[in-house]
């Protein structure tokens, strides 16, 4: 009874603590507000981290249940995490929609959408599931940053003083480092959610071995 309890809680403290992760690298990645202060010239790095962020903790807590559905779910986690970190921004006079939540449930459910048609096939998971996160991501995050009200005029309506100059926000610089980012974000991401995702499943099987010794 006592190692189940351990492998469990060590199981549920990983997926919590990769969440709580996903959350603060959304908020902190370079700057809080990052994702719209830095959209364009910054877009391919934030598409690695979120699609590699998600894709690993996604399978892992994906495989120990063996039920496609965790997937998304974690993703919801997620989300849900982001949103309530927002708030804290809110309370300080913010508006809501400084921060721009990235969109982790449609890439989420495209996994667990491989893992049940390949009939849980683990190898499937890693290879073509990690694959269409890290293609889908950026598709998903621009579609949901365009919709957004002009963030450069956010950025510089609500400036943050405690900031160097240097983190000031800056105009957009389109086509001048590549001609799309989503297209080098998602090219980035797939090549490189891939082996992430495979570290996911690994840390499955090595956190059972840990735990059964």
């Amino acid at each position: 009874i006592l190692m189940v309890w351990l492998r469990r809680t060590t199981h549920y403290l990983f997926i919590v603590v990769v969440a709580v992760n996903s959350t603060l690298l959304t908020i902190n990645a370079g700057d809080y507000i990052f994702y719209t202060d830095w959209a364009w010239t910054s877009f391919v790095v934030f598409s690695i981290s979120q699609s590699t962020m998600l894709v690993v903790g996604a399978i892992y807590y994906m495989l120990f249940t063996g039920v496609p559905g965790t997937a998304t779910y974690y993703a919801t986690i997620m989300t849900i995490y982001t949103w309530v970190a927002k708030g804290a921004w809110f309370a300080l006079g913010y508006p809501y929609d400084f921060v721009v939540t990235p969109v982790w449930i449609p890439s989420a459910m495209l996994l667990d959408l491989t893992y049940w048609a390949t009939r849980r096939n683990k190898h499937a998971a890693i290879i073509i599931g990690g694959t269409l996160v890290g293609l889908s991501l950026p598709i998903f995050n621009m579609i949901n940053l365009l919709l957004v009200r002009d963030p450069l005029e956010m950025a510089f309506k609500y400036p943050r003083p405690t900031l160097p100059p240097y983190m000031t926000p800056i105009e957009p610089q389109v086509r001048k480092f590549y001609n799309s980012p989503v297209a080098l974000g998602s090219g980035a991401a797939a090549v490189l959610s891939v082996p992430i995702a495979a570290l996911g499943a690994k840390l499955n099987t090595w956190t059972y071995r840990w735990m059964a010794a």
